[in-house]
């Protein structure tokens, strides 16, 4: 019990905080009125970029927003789609910044599309091997789930250059293209930088998760 509070608390309660930290950052940057709202900012974006092809849709709920690969459509959430802040400037385009690489292939992006049916498929049937294998006795089988929850922790740590590099992209444009000035560039950052918190916290819960099963597991065979 001790090794459970030593590794996975501290990034349980990380994760939460960055969940509230990404929230309380974007109400106060919708506070910081923009020249134009997010869908118009992502659209100049993408248009500048030669992306004309892809779409802009809005989509219902609250930092829903993402980029559809699959479709090539930007789909925000009303706030982002209609705000005419920083925060919804800074949302938008890094879901731009998405979709400029994807059309760029850019590697991580297509290592972490690849890996998402072995993510999904770690994240269920993985943990379910895994507690039965423990619960069991089963310790081949309980091995066989931490094998498949690898994946999710491979994931996870490609998607940190993803998505840092999306909200890298989304600042240089915005500043380059005069969406907003240099001094600007600060409430954007605090936007992105909350939500990129929230993927560190992800991440660091997976790898904990991992090492803690794996410590687990080896402590048995003793």
């Amino acid at each position: 019990m001790g090794l459970y509070f030593l590794l996975l608390i501290p990034p349980m309660l990380l994760g939460f905080y960055a969940q509230w930290k990404v929230k309380s950052a974007f109400s106060k940057m919708s506070q910081i009125p923009a020249r134009m709202s997010g869908a118009q900012a992502a659209r100049q974006m993408l248009d500048h970029g030669g992306l004309s092809s892809v779409g802009i849709e809005q989509v219902p709920g609250q930092l829903s927003d993402h980029y559809d690969p699959r479709a090539k459509v930007l789909r925000l959430s009303p706030d982002v789609y209609s705000g005419r802040s920083m925060a919804a400037l800074g949302v938008a385009c890094h879901e731009a910044g998405h979709a400029f690489q994807d059309a760029h292939n850019y590697a991580p992006l297509m290592i972490r599309n690849a890996a998402v049916p072995a993510a999904n498929f770690g994240s269920g049937t993985g943990m379910i091997l895994l507690m039965a294998g423990l619960g069991f006795g089963l310790t081949s089988v309980a091995w066989a789930g931490v094998i498949l929850f690898a994946a999710v922790v491979f994931f996870q740590l490609v998607n940190l250059p993803v998505e840092f590099d999306a909200s890298a992209r989304a600042k240089r444009e915005l500043v380059a293209q005069g969406m907003i000035a240099g001094n600007e560039e600060q409430y954007i950052s605090k936007v992105l930088n909350a939500a990129a918190l929230t993927y560190v916290a992800a991440t660091l819960q997976a790898v904990l998760t991992l090492v803690y099963y794996v410590m687990l597991l080896l402590n048995n065979r003793r």
